[in-house]
């Protein structure tokens, strides 16, 4: 009889060790939040075998679970939490129970926030922004190169492959961007991209709340943007809402049928940006836009589903919080769900008032563009709340100014034009303008490897209103003659791996032109940060005439005049016609040359040349 109640005890004994080893928790996303948010409710995200029929229970004063929802699959539960306006930080036990079956405990902590995190300063048209592709930047821990489980490997060879770059790398030379001038650095993205292939450039997560352990750990991450803080220097994460990497964990078991759009058979996107506005848009072409795929490898997220809403705002307030971010860069900001992106927006905005996003729309018309910006009024009643877009228009329109012959269409009045469609944006001075950037060619490559013509356009980049963004590189005349590639586009920045025979950061085995390009873009830079008028003035400029393109920046008694010239010779500039704006003022001070300038009447300009003039 005794043996007999032993086999069966045994028996008891096993099961309950068989339920308890299938029903485990994996995951809890996110990991753990902060007492003190503005918005007193989080949805957590747990992931575990067979949760089906668990019910969560805590006990910790000030919070309180409010609901939980069964996903379709089995193995998600949702749980909505709700903290009291005094919750304190702390540790405390979501148990999940079940009749006839094992507690399962979730241990999840509140932390304090950091003194001031909710009105923590931003980047502004007060900043100059250096992007960097961080696995092509600098290679600062040579160890993380190779990752176990991860099947992307190691090659430098490659122009598609992963080349070492990491956080490391860019901490190493924190110095080195901020000497140059800049105040804020933008990444391309740093999170989990464990893809089987071309996973260097970030855009395919396959772990929102994880760093891709090639570039470093999430601690690092954080220990970088500290850092940077404390040398003057801004970071701006880059953040993808519209789709993730089809290796992400959750593409083996999603959690509802809608989770994923086109889930059962994907479509690509048609890449239509207008639809959006187009009031003669077909439904079917919006849809597509909206829920395809971006490419076959990134599976478009359905952000109409409302747990994956509340899943991507609340990682993007995660990463804000967790790691002091200054800014965030979202990618093709208008292929999402657009209400949803007002959501997103909105929310993020609701917990930091003062914080600044640019979003990416790729397009040249200023009208699609300014649709998105906060304060916008729209035909169709849609409301933003982003206050900062990817100034594409300009873009564009640069290059064409620098390559076409000067006409009465052509040439600078390109640039022209297309400024004066600001009065279409609710704040033009809070737009994101560039040269280029990780996705189209190079400045100098754009304008026929001709240096005088990337001058040009980076002084006009540095002085127009908006905020300067700059690719890495550009100091060193980085470009890509007779290939439009990604892989060669993203070089790798000279002096960042060792036994690199060029070496950027401390100058060895520049050539003169490397030089002379470096000193260029460093004295606009560092003259930069002490202009009110190019920070924040107003803008006024004159009708670009005879192959000259000239404006002002202005505050109160600080004034910036800046002449472009294109012309190959040098050429006599009537500076009377810039009376209502010098106002009697005959002398200046020539930021470049570092010497006073006079005029009487007329203005020698040298050929191809930017000319910045200081007056105060």
């Amino acid at each position: 009889m005794i043996r007999h109640k032993l086999f069966w005890f045994s028996c008891a004994f096993l099961a309950a060790i068989s339920v308890a080893a299938q029903s485990r928790i994996e995951r809890v996303e996110p990991p753990f939040w902060w007492a003190g948010m503005h918005n007193p409710d989080l949805q957590l995200l747990v992931y575990g075998k067979d949760l089906k029929g668990y019910q969560a229970r805590l006990d910790y004063p000030g919070a309180s679970i409010v609901g939980q929802h069964q996903a379709e699959s089995p193995n998600y539960l949702f749980i909505d939490l709700h903290f009291a306006w005094n919750v304190l930080p702390g540790q405390f036990a979501i148990v999940l129970k079940q009749e006839g079956r094992p507690d399962l405990q979730v241990d999840y902590r509140l932390e304090g926030r950091t003194s001031g995190s909710a009105y923590r300063e931003a980047f502004s048209p007060a900043d100059a922004i250096y992007l960097i592709t961080p696995d092509r930047f600098a290679n600062g821990d040579p160890s993380n190169d190779q990752v176990d489980g991860m099947p992307d490997p190691y090659n430098r060879s490659d122009p598609f492959g992963r080349h070492g770059g990491d956080l490391q790398g860019i901490r190493d030379h924190l110095d080195y961007i901020r000497e140059l001038g800049f105040t804020a650095i933008w990444l391309n993205p740093v999170l989990e991209n464990n893809q089987p292939a071309q996973s260097y450039h970030g855009y395919a997560t396959t772990d929102f709340y994880r760093v891709d352990p090639r570039f470093g750990t999430n601690s690092e991450y954080r220990k970088l943007c500290e850092e940077s803080a404390d040398k003057g220097v801004k970071v701006i994460m880059d953040m993808i809402a519209n789709h993730c990497g089809h290796h992400h964990w959750w593409m083996q078991d999603l959690p509802f049928s809608d989770w994923i759009n086109y889930q059962e058979h994907p479509e690509i996107t048609n890449h239509r940006r207008t639809v959006n506005q187009d009031p003669h848009a077909a439904p079917g072409d919006r849809e597509r836009f909206a829920s395809g795929w971006f490419v076959t490898q990134m599976p478009d997220l359905n952000q109409r589903n409302p747990f994956m809403a509340n899943y991507i705002i609340q990682n993007s307030i995660w990463w804000v919080e967790y790691a002091h971010l200054s800014g965030i860069r979202q990618d093709t900001y208008s292929y999402p769900d657009k209400n949803f992106m007002a959501d997103w927006t909105c929310r993020i905005l609701n917990e930091y008032p003062n914080f600044n996003i640019v979003g990416e729309e790729w397009i040249g018309n200023p009208s699609i563009v300014s649709y998105w910006q906060r304060g916008k009024i729209n035909m169709d009643g849609y409301t933003s709340c982003l206050p900062s877009l990817m100034d594409f228009p300009v873009t564009m329109a640069l290059h064409q100014a620098l390559n076409e012959k000067e006409g009465f269409s052509t040439g600078w009045v390109r640039l022209y034009d297309v400024l004066a469609n600001d009065f279409v944006y609710p704040d033009p001075g809070n737009l994101t303008i560039f040269p280029d950037n990780h996705d189209m060619s190079r400045i100098l490559t754009q304008v026929g490897e001709d240096v005088a013509k990337d001058k040009l356009a980076l002084a006009f980049i540095l002085t127009t209103r908006g905020i300067p963004q700059i690719y890495y590189g550009t100091e060193v005349l980085m470009s890509n003659p007779g290939t439009d590639s990604h892989g060669v586009i993203r070089s790798d920045f000279p002096g960042g791996w060792s036994g690199d025979r060029i070496n950027a950061f401390t100058g060895k085995g520049l050539s003169e032109a490397q030089r002379d390009m470096l000193h260029f873009l460093k004295t606009i830079l560092q003259w930069r940060q002490h202009s009110n008028a190019v920070q924040r003035g107003q803008l006024m400029h004159f009708a670009p005439e005879q192959g000259i393109y000239v404006y002002f920046r202005y505050q109160e008694n600080d004034q910036v005049m800046v002449i472009l010239n294109k012309n190959e010779k040098p050429v006599q500039l009537d500076m009377d016609r810039f009376e209502e704006r010098l106002q009697g003022r005959r002398s200046g001070w020539n930021v470049l040359q570092n010497v006073e300038i006079s005029w009487s009447g007329q203005l020698e300009l040298q050929p191809m040349q930017p000319l910045i003039i200081e007056m105060k």
